[in-house]
Order: structure tokens, then sequence, then C-alpha cells
């Protein structure tokens, strides 16, 4: 190591004296004074100076008379003294050479590039600087650089907020029915052909389906497939089908084979519910049994619109009995509450207590609470089987979680108490739909005073009999022919 680099390593010290013995290990050329000692010049010569003592070996003298030498005394006569002694005695001290832990600390610090600290003080800690706004980051896991997005929401383009938006896609419906007849839709779907993306045009197909405007629906389809990167699209296309299904355009000239073969199960469905909402139950039946046969596993929601609307004729009870038993075979079962709501009233009709009480199980079972609808409608179907005091236990499970009633309720409800020809309680609850403003119905007020009667509680039979009529009801000759059969 040279002058020079020792020279940065101290920074207090301007004049630096090291015996020769000491500077000869190092690989550096310098001048030697009269006394045998190197000198090193620093840059300021206005520091403070350090002198290194040269090692020094302790007395062999047992009884300690002889003093220690001291190399850095100012004493000139034992510096001369000791260079006297020749090479043989700095040899000597060197074999062994001691220092003060002061100085070896110091020189180790050299090599460290830093001065050591003293014992009591601590080092001085850099305050963190002040989280600016745009850096902070919510707590979480980190992400990767290579995949962070830093654009900012108010950055993207247009197209990425308006080809999802609904208000937007709506509006865009809305333009296409104010355009004349003799123009076609392109005119406006030019305008924003750089804003569309993939199945955001279904949106606007359903919503002209609703306006009533089949055609327009279909020449959105038409427009689409002359545009690469809309075209194909089978959401559009079954959105486009279920809106002609439905407005009674779409004509199924060939065999219900070769359609299951060339569409896709989505499109399939929507065909499907196209007919159901348009009331063509014959062909949608059709094409559900078609797929069946087919190996298509149609969603159990279509089984249950499907029957549904079947229930509403008693011309239709065989076929629904089919759909029964294919909706029993499936153990994928998918139904919402309302699907199986649906399905329990139209198994009330048919007399199927046994699949309503069925599908209310499988429904807890599957971890739904059930709704105050399907309270009513199970609650409905024990009564219609003459099962009282199972209802009444499925109107306690009720009140055990504080499920608000409404008014088909109340009415089911009143009808268990009075068959169990329980007046208490029946009278109660009439009560109680009244202060939550529910307004009896006709039958309602039959119920009350049939058991009020059934009690011989004439008086009480006049005052509903009254608020009956206030009510707008005539019930003079129903109440004296209930009282006659009484």
């Amino acid at each position: 190591m040279d002058g020079a680099v020792l020279s940065c390593f101290f920074c207090k010290v301007s004049e630096t004296h090291v015996p020769i013995r000491f500077t000869e290990s190092q690989k550096t050329s310098i001048k030697r004074n009269h006394q045998d000692e190197v000198r090193f010049s620093l840059m300021d010569p206005s520091r403070t100076r350090i002198y290194l003592r040269k090692p020094f070996k302790k007395s062999n003298d047992p009884q300690g008379t002889k003093p220690f030498n001291d190399p850095d005394d100012s004493n000139s006569t034992s510096m001369e003294t000791d260079h006297e002694n020749g090479e043989d005695e700095v040899e000597k001290e060197e074999d062994n050479p001691e220092w003060d832990p002061d100085e070896i600390e110091t020189i180790t610090s050299l090599f460290r590039g830093r001065i050591p600290q003293k014992p009591g003080k601590k080092a001085r800690e850099r305050p963190l600087p002040l989280p600016l706004p745009y850096k902070q980051q919510p707590l979480g896991l980190p992400t990767s650089k290579k995949f962070a997005k830093t654009i900012n929401s108010s950055r993207k383009s247009l197209s990425s907020k308006l080809y999802k938006d609904p208000t937007f896609l709506i509006t865009l419906a809305k333009e296409i029915k104010n355009l004349p007849p003799e123009k076609d839709v392109s005119t406006v779907l030019n305008n924003y052909t750089r804003f569309l993306r993939k199945s955001s045009l279904s949106l606007t197909v359903r919503e002209l389906g609703h306006m009533g405007l089949p055609e327009r629906a279909l020449q959105i389809f038409c427009w689409v497939q002359k545009q690469p990167h809309l075209y194909p699209d089978d959401t559009l296309l079954a959105s486009t089908v279920e809106v002609l299904a439905r407005n009674h355009e779409l004509k199924l000239s060939f065999k219900l084979e070769k359609f299951l073969s060339l569409s896709s199960q989505n499109v399939y469905e929507a065909v499907v519910k196209g007919f159901i909402r348009s009331g063509s139950l014959k062909l949608a039946y059709k094409l559900v049994s078609a797929a069946k046969n087919g190996k298509i596993m149609v969603d159990t929601g279509i089984y249950a619109k499907l029957i549904l609307e079947l229930g509403k004729s008693p011309d239709n009870y065989v076929h629904i009995m089919a759909l029964l038993e294919e909706l029993g075979e499936r153990q994928d079962l998918n139904l919402t509450q309302q699907d199986c709501t649906a399905i329990m009233k139209v198994c009330i009709k048919l007399g199927k207590f046994e699949i309503v009480e069925g599908l209310y199980n499988w429904f807890k079972d599957s971890g739904c609470e059930p709704s105050v609808v399907m309270y009513t409608t199970v609650v409905h179907s024990r009564y219609c089987s003459n099962c009282y005091r199972e209802a009444l236990a499925l109107v306690w499970e009720m009140e055990g979680r504080n499920c608000l009633f409404d008014l088909p309720a109340y009415r089911v409800v009143i009808k268990v108490f009075v068959a169990l020809n329980d007046l208490s309680r029946a009278v109660r609850y009439f009560s109680k739909m009244k202060e939550a403003g529910f307004s009896p119905g006709f039958d309602i007020y039959m119920d009350v005073i049939k058991i009020y009667a059934i009690h011989g509680r004439i008086g009480n039979c006049k005052e509903v009999c009254k608020e009956a009529e206030v009510a707008g009801f005539k019930m003079e000759e129903q109440m004296r022919s209930m009282l006659m059969n009484i």
C-alpha cells in the first residue's frame, strides 16, 4: 500500500512518524531521515499529528527493577541509545512485538475503512424519507414487476370502458330503434366499430328483442359477420336466436337431429328458452326430448321453466310427468330457489306431494336457506295433503328464523289453523296480518267467520262481516249459507 492510500485512511493526521522496520513491510519507496525514521507528509499540514510508537519488549527482570524504555519520549539520549544497540536488539524486539489496545484498534480501523466509535456513543441513524402520496401502495402480496400495470385508470382507452358499459349498449339499441325503416343498422354501428368487442352487442340484441324489433337484431348479427374482430361470436348468436324464437321469427324447417348436430349447447338452450317465452311449448318439449336422445345435457333450469309453463294447462300433465322423471334421473341438479318453487307449485296441482318434500329436503341439504315463498309453498303442500301437524311444525320453523310473512303466507297459515280448529292462533295471525298493513281477501274473511261460527261466536261473526262489507265484499248471503250449513 503506497503513501497516497494511507493518507486517505488517516482522517485527522497531518504527519506520521513510524519506525523503519514498520515501513519495510509496505510496498513503497520512502525517504529516511537521520534518526532512521520514515516521514509521511499528508495534504493538509494544519491537521493534528499522531505518532505511532515503536513496539517494545517487556523487561525480563523478574524483580521489576529495570524500567521500560518509552520510544515516544522526547529525550533524544534514550533514542540514540536504543539505535546504538544495533540491529540484533531490534530484531529481538520485533520477534515478539506488543502493542497497546488503542494502537491495535487504530491500525485495524485503517484497514477497515472506518473510525471506531466510542463505547457510549451510538451510531447516528439516518431518518427515513417521508412517503409520497403517489408512491403509497396498499398492503398485500408483492406483485411481479414483469406483469405489473402502472397505467392510471383515467388513461385507459375509451374503448375499454364502452364495450361492456350497459348504458352505452342500451343507448345504442335506442339509436337503432329511432332509425328510419329504410336505413340499415350499419349507419349507427359503423361509428362505434372501434369501441366494440366480442359479445358486447349481445345486450343490444336482447334489448331490441324487448322492444319488439327482431329484424333489427338479425341485421346486427349480419353486420357483425362482416367484422373480423367481432366474429365468430357464440354469445351473440345465442342472443339473436333467442330473440327470433321469442318473436316467432325462427323457423325450424329441417329435422331436429340435424339442428342438434350443427348447433352448440348455448345456442340450443337459447332456442329452447325462446320457444318457451313465445308460448311454443310443444316445440320446446320436442327440443328437450331430442337433446336427451342426442346425449346433450340441457340445463335443469330450462326444465323448471318448461314445467312451469306446461303446468298452466291440464292438458300437458302427461308431458310434465315425463319431464319430472327425466329431472329426477339427473345427478347434476342446478336449480335456483325460484326454479324449485315453480316445480313445487306444479307438483301440488298434480298431487305429487312427495316430489315437493324431496325438493325441499334437497334444497336444505345443499346449504341454502329457504325464503318465505318456499316456506309458504311447502306449508300449502302439507295443507293440501291433510298433514296439518307437519304444516304447523313448519310454521314454527318460520317463526324461529324470524321469517317476515307476506300476504300469501298469512293466508296459508290461517287456513292451517282453521283446519286444526285453533281459534286463538287463527285470530292472532289475522290481527298480525292487519297490523302488518295487509288487506284481507274474501277467502281470509270467510275462514275467520267460519272458525268463529264453529265456536259459537255469533257476535264476532257479525263484526267480521261488517268489516268485510266496509272493505267492499258482500257477506250477508255467504254468512247465512255458512251458518245454515254449520
